[in-house]
């Protein structure tokens, strides 16, 4: 007999089924055992008269919480259930695996353990239901996101993870020996999106893994992230660029909140972006006159924001235009890579994507002209010779071109209302935490 997941049940009323999950509560009363069972798709009471069940009695109250069951019995539609409506009366049940009595971590209420051991027991923390939920639409997310790329003609690449040279900060790269040579993990695929444009593959996407050496312990940085990359060929303009992410996004979004928008607003305590507006937009020089006009707040950094300058400028959003989202443009040179372009006053065709106080991308234009590009690798204090395999990708005709990328773990966090990254993604990578 094939197992029965249980948001299927419904569909087998009076019918003699098979379901397997973990114990999440046993109320052994007087005459009757309640126990409720539950799998990755929802929960289901399971029903036992004491009376003439004295095998199945005696099999559930060896059982501790969170072990894992098989049980067949008989599914019944049954309105005066809280949970669901129905419950199953059974006619065997087997322990597939008993769970040590004592858990080390509280799994009903995750505040009542502190959350760095929580994360050493990853696995039973993750057996929550917001969590369940979490990756379920981390899982819609990332296969809408690919969807449209597949509508729209993107191809799908998949960009090495161990380079020679980094693409952004070698300072921030985790490197390592490469059969004698120095390498390093890859944290970003920019340089081998590029090479695409330069092969005329047109439009391109990846979603995977990039690495961070960053001794940073905020609540938004990790060290290993997984990241939604895009370049595209042939733009007039980074306005190009901002135009299909935002096209991305809404789509994304949209898919996730046509499927899980009303267990977001139940589970997270959160309400969903509007999506019916369009991203505000603002250059980097309006959006600091802003925060000094109507926040009455000056950053420290004339070429970049610090973090409370981009929360108050989501607030800004938020307030003017009913936005949980608004791209700044325009950014300094001195703020951005070599590989940006820039245009006639010196600034560079960039944009950050900010999502209710947190930058989730970074954009621009790439410079495509190998002679200006060797200029500005020189005018950042770059040797030449150390990005001389990607400069080769702009000697034989290469397109305009540009692209961003966004963390699935940020998006994920502001969406849901989660308050650290460590609760957003699946195995934590930080500075101090290197297992499970």
């Amino acid at each position: 007999m094939k197992s029965i997941k249980i948001k299927d049940l419904e569909n087998y009323y009076n019918q003699e089924v098979k379901i397997q999950g973990f114990v999440n509560n046993i109320r052994n009363l007087q005459y009757v055992i309640f126990m409720i069972i539950k799998d990755e798709t929802g929960l289901v009471q399971v029903t036992i008269e004491k009376e003439n069940n004295e095998k199945l009695v005696k099999i559930v109250e060896s059982i501790t919480l969170e072990s894992t069951v098989k049980i067949i019995g008989k599914c019944l539609e049954s309105p005066k259930v809280k949970l669901g409506g129905k419950e199953i009366i059974p006619s065997d049940i087997e322990i597939t695996s008993l769970s040590l009595e004592e858990l080390p971590i509280n799994i009903k209420d995750k505040d009542k353990t502190l959350r760095e051991k929580r994360l050493d027991y990853r696995f039973l923390d993750l057996r929550r239901e917001d969590n369940n939920l979490l990756f379920k639409i981390e899982t819609e997310f990332e296969h809408a996101l690919r969807e449209y790329c597949l509508n729209h003609d993107f191809m799908e690449i998949h960009s090495p993870k161990i380079s020679a040279s980094a693409a952004e900060s070698g300072a921030e790269t985790f490197k390592l020996d490469y059969f004698g040579e120095p390498a390093c993990l890859s944290q970003s695929p920019q340089f081998y999106k590029q090479m695409a444009m330069a092969a005329g593959f047109g439009k391109v996407f990846e979603i995977g893994p990039a690495f961070r050496a960053e001794n940073s312990h905020t609540s938004y940085h990790a060290t290993e992230i997984n990241m939604a990359d895009i370049e595209l060929s042939f733009i007039d303009s980074f306005e190009d660029v901002m135009d299909m992410e935002e096209a991305w996004l809404k789509y994304a979004f949209n898919k996730v909140y046509t499927k899980y928008g009303e267990e977001i607003q139940k589970q997270f305590k959160t309400e969903l972006s509007n999506l019916e507006v369009d991203f505000p937009r603002l250059t980097f020089k309006e959006a600091k006159q802003i925060l000094k006009d109507e926040f009455h707040f000056e950053g420290e950094r004339p070429d970049d924001f610090e973090r409370k300058e981009e929360m108050l400028l989501c607030k800004y959003a938020k307030k003017k235009y009913n936005s949980d989202f608004i791209f700044v443009t325009k950014y300094p040179f001195a703020a951005r890579p070599f590989y940006h372009n820039l245009d006639e006053n010196g600034l560079t065709n960039s944009y950050d994507l900010l999502y209710r106080g947190v930058e989730i991308t970074t954009g621009a234009q790439r410079e495509h002209r190998v002679d200006i590009l060797n200029k500005q690798i020189k005018e950042k204090g770059i040797n030449p010779a150390d990005l001389e395999f990607y400069i080769e990708f702009f000697k034989y005709g290469c397109p305009p071109h540009g692209g961003f990328a966004i963390g699935v773990a940020r998006v994920l966090m502001q969406m849901l209302n989660i308050d650290n990254i460590r609760e957003a993604t699946f195995i934590y990578r930080g500075p101090t935490r290197l297992k499970p």
